[in-house]
């Protein structure tokens, strides 16, 4: 099995244990970067990439917005964001259905749509600041997107489960390009095969912290062999928005 980049200790908390997890680090010897990004177009001029491997695991990692771009972006993604109410506010979970915790949007282009925990979600037209974010994404992935999920965590009580991107509308071969603004909360990786109380393969979790203004781009096949989740972190107290960019295959008509 490939190893994680730097392995680190992950602090007890909300009963974890230090040998739970291995923390983000940077990848020895690596100068493989992205598309080089001319600096009057603002944020980080030339993004320093961190390359998290381990079996099935292929992910990159870099801080995209500076912070003064970061906090400006934030506040108007909390002023321009319309996020769901009503019956789109909950989840189905093993048949029966439950309020999310957290508030969701969806934005993107016509003729898309997007079905998951028995939702089929309809995006609403992209707004500037989201085009703003999706075409810096773009600029330095080199990967077109036509879809994102909004989640907002209003504080470390919001959450989401281990789950795995891999619904059917996603175009195959195409990577999830995760964006976030706010707190800075631990994000999770889990081999699928290592969950359980009988696992048939041992694998450490990964623990990262995903930073204000920072990208991690899930290239495939991470969402094929490995969940990921936002687990409850009572001491933060911040909002964090999530943005998940996405290819998303054009409905059949």
């Amino acid at each position: 099995m490939d190893k994680f980049l730097v392995k680190g200790p992950l602090r007890a908390e909300e009963g974890q244990t230090d040998k739970d997890a291995a923390s983000l680090g940077r990848e020895e010897g690596s100068s493989r970067k992205r598309p080089r990004r001319d600096p009057g177009e603002g944020g980080v001029a030339d993004p320093q990439w961190q390359h998290i491997r381990a079996e099935g695991l292929n992910c990159d990692y870099t801080v995209l917005f500076d912070r003064a771009e970061a906090d400006e972006i934030l506040r108007e993604l909390e002023r321009e964001v319309e996020y769901f109410t009503g019956a789109l506010a909950k989840v189905q979970v093993f048949g029966k259905w439950h309020d999310v915790p957290r508030k969701q949007a969806t934005y993107g282009d016509a003729g898309v749509t997007y079905s998951f925990s028995g939702l089929t979600l309809s995006p609403k037209p992209w707004i500037p600041v989201l085009e703003r974010i999706r075409d810096r994404v773009s600029l330095v992935t080199g990967q077109i997107f036509n879809f994102v999920l909004i989640n907002r965590y209003k504080d470390g009580h919001d959450h989401i489960g281990e789950h795995r991107d891999d619904e059917r509308e996603l175009a195959p071969g195409s990577p999830i390009a995760s964006v976030s603004f706010g707190a800075c909360r631990d994000f999770f990786f889990r081999h699928k095969d290592s969950r359980g109380k009988h696992p048939s393969l041992r694998v450490q979790p990964v623990r990262l912290q995903l930073a204000h203004g920072s990208l991690l781009l899930m290239n495939p096949p991470t969402n094929s062999h490995w969940y990921h989740s936002l687990p409850v972190r009572k001491k933060i107290l911040a909002p964090r928005v999530n943005l998940t960019f996405r290819k998303i295959l054009p409905t059949d008509k």
